[in-house]
């Protein structure tokens, strides 16, 4: 029987810190290698006092690991960081600074869409997920930017829960997940905080999340907007250098009356529309194949069709959906069935240069 990594990381953290949480949640394993049976890793103390503290610790983790079937041996080494100055802490949520000369680009990164819809509740953020991870697959460098800074919600949909790093307290480092690079000041919150912001703070966090994290060389950057047409739109717009924007409505009036205000938005600020789509278009019912349209069918293709917009495409409602985004893993970045309405919409962006 052979052993992997994260069968060594579940027992690591099953090992208590004795200051409360367990060497996992810590973060304080590293360089954890398995080869043939043999386990190898640091733990990496953040003073020495620390360190001897974590003795019984070091010994349960070698104990419990060679109870471990398919572990042949096991070598840990404790190391301790010296009496280093307290590292910068990064402040998120800072008024914005001032910015001349209209629309920047990001450098580094050649194209830059926004996800946007006129209101909450038409799955925005699930088509921003998988729409990022479907250009992953087909070989784009992909970046993902939660700026829905009071309802973050792509850290659940994408898996992760990390706080990202900051060596100096000024430069961001993203987390990837799926093939793709992504932050969300989700990440730097407890999951059940709220921001209760002023207009100007919520400008300075998307300037910091756009300026200071270390996207590296991006073909496209993804932008998750939240609904409506508030600040983080405008500040948006007016500051960065926008390819274009995406936006994602369900069929029915009701929604369609929200998505004309989000393109009259857009027009206004001068931000191209690169096209409609119409989520939740459609429902096949798993037991007998029927086919329903809960939402209506068709209405955003006849409002494209009516704007002179290009109309890219229709997704589906289905529980496989919302259940792969609830668990972390978009379905796009499955191989089921349900993938294939988000690798076409890729697809068509690539081919239409907008990806």
């Amino acid at each position: 029987m052979t052993v992997d990594r994260d069968a060594v990381m579940q027992v690591l953290a099953g090992v208590p810190h004795p200051g409360g949480g367990d060497l996992v949640s810590r973060d304080l394993i590293r360089a954890l290698t398995v080869e043939s049976g043999l386990v190898r890793f640091v733990i990496e103390a953040a003073t020495p006092e620390e360190a001897r503290a974590l003795g019984d610790a070091q010994a349960m983790a070698e104990a419990r690991l060679k109870a471990l079937p398919g572990v042949t041996g096991v070598q840990v080494v404790m190391t301790a960081h010296g009496p280093a100055a307290k590292p910068p802490s990064l402040k998120i949520g800072q008024h914005p600074t001032p910015q001349q000369g209209g629309p920047q680009r990001i450098s580094g990164i050649d194209r830059i869409i926004a996800v946007a819809s006129g209101k909450g509740g038409v799955g925005k953020s699930t088509v921003a997920s998988n729409l990022a991870v479907a250009l992953a697959r087909q070989g784009r460098r992909v970046g993902l930017l939660d700026a829905d800074i009071y309802g973050p919600s792509q850290p659940k949909m994408m898996g992760v829960s990390k706080r990202p790093a900051s060596p100096d307290g000024k430069i961001i480092e993203p987390l990837v997940a799926h093939g793709v690079t992504m932050m969300s000041i989700g990440l730097m919150l407890k999951e059940d905080e709220a921001v209760v912001w002023r207009g100007p703070m919520i400008m300075g966090a998307l300037q910091q999340l756009l300026g200071q994290v270390a996207w590296g060389k991006l073909d496209i950057l993804i932008i998750d907007l939240p609904p409506g047409t508030g600040d983080i739109q405008l500040t948006l717009c007016q500051r960065t250098h926008l390819t274009g924007a995406l936006v994602v409505s369900t069929p029915q009036d009701v929604a369609l009356l929200d998505a004309r205000k989000a393109l009259d938005m857009f027009s206004k600020l001068k931000t191209p529309v690169l096209g409609l789509i119409e989520n939740m278009s459609t429902y096949i019912c798993p037991n007998c194949g029927h086919e329903a349209h809960i939402f209506g069918h068709g209405g955003v293709a006849l409002e494209a069709a009516k704007l002179d917009l290009p109309f890219l495409g229709e997704l589906p409602l289905a529980l496989d959906v919302r259940v792969a985004g609830d668990s972390g893993t978009p379905i796009a970045a499955t191989d089921s069935p349900l993938a294939e309405p988000y690798a076409r919409l890729a697809r068509r962006l690539i081919e239409g240069g907008m990806a």
